[in-house]
């Protein structure tokens, strides 16, 4: 995946709390292939962005002229709440997502969004409202992320601190899945072993014994 570090970029203020995948995207939407050639970033909020016949519904947020290019999504507590589809991440990031600041995340959601290269990255109640407010008020609603120092500059000029786990945040700042960031630390897992099986040897014994 593709390492997150900086991004300073148009943030759109999704109001609600419990905006859950199925929102994100429609159960419907996710028999479509994505590939090369088909992109999951038509399907996000799918059917708060487009009438039945297509056309757009004007007074949605991510319709309006000043959140279309938007890569940063601020929005209420238990975002992505729901059923555990990662479709529902892809429709973000093929949209052009990189990151979502909440309150709180649904945990699956939360999962996907590291899994694939998009920031979650929490902040309180109080400071998701502030935030969404700004934007909304803003003439230029962009927003400067920083995922080394997990800070947050809203368009006002006011930073937030923002909570992403070490782990987590390594990921990111390295583009680097679960099992890349578990080899790097194969030296200390050998080590462990070796203790381990040195104060334990009867279990080495059972399972030279048992062919493994």
């Amino acid at each position: 995946m593709q390492a997150l570090i900086e991004l300073t970029a148009t943030a759109v203020p999704v109001e609600g709390a419990n905006i859950d995948t199925d929102r994100l995207i429609p159960a419907r939407l996710m028999r479509n292939p994505r590939d090369a050639h088909r992109s999951y970033g038509p399907y996000l909020f799918h059917d708060q962005r487009f009438n039945a016949d297509g056309s757009e519904i004007s007074d949605f947020v991510l319709n309006q002229p000043a959140y279309r290019d938007s890569k940063i999504l601020v929005s209420g507590r238990n975002f992505g709440c729901g059923s555990s589809r990662e479709s529902a991440v892809y429709a973000l990031l093929d949209y052009g997502f990189r990151c979502v600041i909440a309150p709180s995340f649904g945990d699956i959601f939360y999962s996907n969004c590291v899994r694939n290269g998009v920031a979650p990255l929490r902040v309180t109640e109080e400071e998701a409202t502030r935030l969404r407010t700004s934007l909304a008020q803003a003439a230029s609603p962009v927003v400067s992320v920083d995922i080394r120092a997990l800070t947050i500059t809203g368009p006002d000029g006011h930073v937030y601190n923002a909570d992403l786990p070490p782990f987590q945040q390594t990921r990111l700042l390295e583009g680097i899945d679960e099992v890349e960031a578990t080899l790097k630390i194969s030296d200390k897992i050998d080590a462990f072993e070796s203790r381990y099986f040195a104060a334990h040897p009867w279990l080495r014994d059972g399972l030279t014994e048992g062919g493994a």
